[in-house]
């Protein structure tokens, strides 16, 4: 599956590592299971994370395009947002953000997380909309504005998950085979699901048939696995192939999505607050606590067999923990949920 033929811009020096938890699998409790962890996490960008793959490809897409300007969009806490504006600062472009408030007001300005990020970076503009607005249309919208100012906008969807955006995840598989190391299962958070879609196929791909497991923390399970499946047959078009993706081998987990996306759940705190305390490495509230979670509880029934080793993709996002650092100092599990801010 060769991708080497798209333009391609490089923001992380090496590949990213493969660690061993050994002591966040001993405090498991479940005998002959091991942890691996991929850590994209340590990206290149501002506060690193899974999207720098995908913005890779979109980014030399832009500039091949003659683009002066990125426009995307997400959650007001939104590490895609985030990671756009820092490769348009790498790059010397402009960035305005779309941004979904969950709740009105959801948006301050003043706002720590990657709000702070955001401005810190210079921001040329943030446009605010409600939940449940039509994303693509609103971007649409932001990009005819930008025109009629004489701007030459290139657009990025939700999470940078278009067939463009999933080679990045194609070229992460890559990564993942190349290490050589037996893997029987793979865990990850699935938000927009292009992670999920470029790994699969670059899995499949290079013939191997590890069970990928995805978590969701935006959609319920059918439709993150739809979600999924499109983006991996839309890619496999695109680049001229047979899709080697089956639709079994689309799993998309909603058992630890919660009340609803950004909504903090007791398994996240716990799976936050045991990687931290036994191998120093952070998640976020929003996409790894919960991922992890779901990979802790599933551990836990017996679910990975014993001897097997699972890897877990760590697609970064810590800056959120910043943003709301309330539900790890005062809440304790079993407590109530406080409300969301993004």
């Amino acid at each position: 599956m060769d991708i080497t033929r798209f333009p391609r811009r490089h923001y992380t020096c090496g590949i990213t590592p493969i660690e061993k938890l050994e002591r966040f699998s001993q405090a498991l409790g479940v005998a002959g299971l091991t942890v691996y962890i991929k850590r994209d996490d340590q990206l290149g960008l501002t506060g690193h994370g899974n999207k720098t793959r995908k913005l890779e490809f979109l980014v030399a897409d832009a500039l091949t395009q003659g683009a002066d300007t990125l426009i995307t969009c997400g959650g007001v806490q939104s590490n895609h947002c985030r990671l756009t504006l820092a490769a348009a600062v790498k790059e010397g472009l402009h960035c305005r953000l779309v941004l979904v408030e969950s709740t009105a007001g959801a948006y301050r300005p003043d706002g720590g997380g990657n709000v702070l990020l955001y401005h810190l970076l210079g921001v040329e503009k943030i446009i605010t909309v409600p939940w449940g607005t039509d994303l693509p249309e609103a971007l649409k919208q932001a990009a005819t504005e930008a025109s009629a100012e004489g701007r030459k906008p290139y657009v990025i969807p939700l999470g940078g998950s278009n067939p463009l955006g999933v080679l990045g995840y194609i070229a992460c598989a890559e990564e993942i085979v190349a290490h050589h190391l037996n893997i029987h299962h793979i865990v990850l958070p699935v938000g927009s699901a292009g992670t999920l879609a470029g790994l699969l196929l670059g899995l499949r791909g290079h013939g191997r048939s590890i069970p990928v497991t995805g978590m969701s923390v935006l959609n319920p399970r059918d439709r993150a696995e739809a979600t999924a499946m499109s983006l991996v047959q839309a890619t496999a078009a695109f680049l001229g192939i047979e899709t080697p993706v089956s639709g079994n081998d689309v799993v998309c987990l909603d058992d630890y999505l919660g009340e609803g996306y950004t909504l903090p759940t007791d398994g996240m705190i716990e799976a936050v607050r045991l990687l931290a305390r036994t191998e120093g490495i952070l998640l976020d509230p929003t996409y790894t606590g919960k991922a992890m979670a779901g990979l802790i509880d599933l551990a836990r029934q017996g679910h990975f067999k014993k001897g097997q080793n699972v890897l877990f993709l760590h697609t970064g996002g810590t800056p959120g923990l910043y943003a709301r650092p309330e539900i790890f100092s005062r809440r304790k599990a079993g407590s109530s949920h406080p409300p969301a801010h993004s």
